[in-house]
């Protein structure tokens, strides 16, 4: 610097020179602060099935990128995996027009929905869009569709009995609010009948229906025959039918726990019943098989066996709230094969079970349960010891009648030979009866337990009815 530089930022000219220059700084900050973040987009270089892989931009894992389609569509995807610089995209909706090199542009935020009572009576899609021709849900509190987990420790204990109208479970296999239970059953066993009477029958606050998989006509019927119109008005319906991609299908499930907690936050006893946990496993299965995730169990990946329990311990009792989620998970035993993987993972996670008989289907008793080979582990914890003693002893009738079923059928027994079978074989008639319901008819707590009583009336044994 020479002298006539250094007399420039002498004296009054450098306070000038300095104050420009911290203007100019602020100005400068505070355009910084202002301008919008850059997005760097990137390149679609390969797709197999419904797996795609991108490369040249950012993005975390579960987040969102638009898929620019060759007719200017975005087709939004999630992140599900990544493999050094590239991206493995799955499209939330059809992927048909894509491209090679088509342009992926990463969305800020992960999947959110509004949710509030104006849910109440609706039919949503897994994105949370109206599918009953109704408008758009615009207000209420956008929530994660993921939720937040509660801590074990501020968990209240299952205390309350959940009335659901059905008369064998609400005696026999007592449900409590925030307990959460699997309905075991193969096809064509009555599952969705159970569920409707459970739906439209139940004392829950709010009702929150997930029909996951489920074939399209399927989800018709159930909303106007197996709920009802007066089911509806207290219900939330969320429907991602089996032509749905894997992904749609699994934010369906997480959509429907999500509204569920959104009730229960309230201070709400909601009763969630999601059809089907196992097409729930199976769109997960999909998901990581496409993008290269080996088989270990049966074809099932291990992040399948993740999944069930971060959606299944999403219900149950609140913390300081007081509201409750007891749910209803159906859970498909193919053939009716009771050893399946997620038939497996499920009654190891859930707090009970209750197993749809084929047999009992096929000989016209609906709803056809298996009180044998059904538990509801909570039971005891808010039902009274009278209770106790009328279950126990059905139990023991029940399966003394089934473990000689054969023997009864082809006349090989000679009546007095086995006191406790001649009883069952007098109860069986009155067990069948008390099994047996319409789907149109409501059988509440206090009836269910009149009728268990007034069963074993022409007993030898006397049970205390106090």
């Amino acid at each position: 610097m020479n002298a006539e530089d250094t007399t420039v930022l002498r004296g009054p000219n450098l306070n000038r020179s300095l104050e420009r220059a911290l203007k100019l700084g602020a100005y400068t900050d505070k355009a910084a602060d202002c301008a919008p973040t850059l997005t760097v987009e990137g390149v679609l270089r390969r797709t197999v099935g419904l797996a795609m892989e991108a490369e040249g931009c950012h993005a975390e894992l579960g987040g969102r990128c638009d898929v620019v389609a060759a007719d200017g569509r975005k087709i939004e995807t999630e992140v599900v995996g990544f493999s050094g610089e590239r991206l493995f995209l799955m499209p939330v909706g059809d992927m048909r027009g894509v491209g090679p090199n088509a342009r992926v542009i990463p969305v800020s935020g992960t999947p959110e929905v509004r949710v509030g009572d104006e849910l109440l009576g609706r039919v949503l899609d897994g994105r949370g869009d109206p599918l009953d021709g109704g408008p758009p849900v615009q207000s209420g509190a956008l929530v994660s569709l993921f939720g937040k987990p509660i801590n074990p420790l501020q968990r209240q204990p299952i205390r309350t009995l959940l009335d659901v109208g059905v008369r064998s479970i609400n005696s026999m296999l007592s449900i409590g609010r925030g307990q959460r239970i699997g309905l075991f059953a193969g096809s064509g066993v009555g599952k969705s009948m159970l569920l409707g009477m459970i739906t439209r029958n139940t004392d829950a606050d709010v009702v929150v229906v997930g029909l996951i998989g489920e074939r399209g006509r399927e989800v018709r019927e159930f909303i106007e025959e197996s709920l009802g119109e007066a089911g509806r008005k207290k219900a939330v319906a969320i429907a991602t039918p089996a032509d749905d991609t894997p992904l749609m299908r699994l934010h369906g499930a997480w959509l429907t726990t999500a509204i569920a907690e959104y009730f229960r936050d309230q201070g709400k006893n909601v009763l969630l019943l999601m059809d089907s946990l196992t097409r729930f496993a199976q769109a997960q299965r999909e998901v990581a098989l496409a993008i290269g995730e080996p088989p270990a169990t049966k074809g099932y990946p291990p992040s399948v066996f993740a999944k069930l329990p971060q959606l299944v311990e999403r219900a149950g009792n609140s913390g300081a709230g007081g509201g409750s989620i007891s749910a209803i998970y159906t859970v498909l035993a193919e053939g009716d094969d009771q050893n399946d993987p997620i038939v497996d993972a499920a009654r190891a996670i859930l707090d009970g079970h209750i197993v749809l008989s084929r047999s009992m289907a096929d000989a016209g008793v609906y709803p056809a349960i298996d009180i044998e080979s059904s538990v509801s582990r909570a039971m005891a914890k808010f039902i009274q010891p009278p209770q106790q003693q009328l279950v126990s002893r059905f139990r023991q009738v029940y399966s003394t009648y089934q473990q000689n079923r054969d023997l009864v059928s082809v006349g090989a027994y000679q009546a007095g030979s086995n006191p406790q079978l001649d009883e069952a074989i007098a109860l069986w008639p009155a067990i069948t009866e008390f099994m047996r319901q319409h789907h149109n008819e409501c059988v509440d707590t206090a009836s269910s337990l009149k009728a268990l009583r007034s069963l074993f009336a022409a007993g030898s044994g006397k049970v205390d009815e106090s």
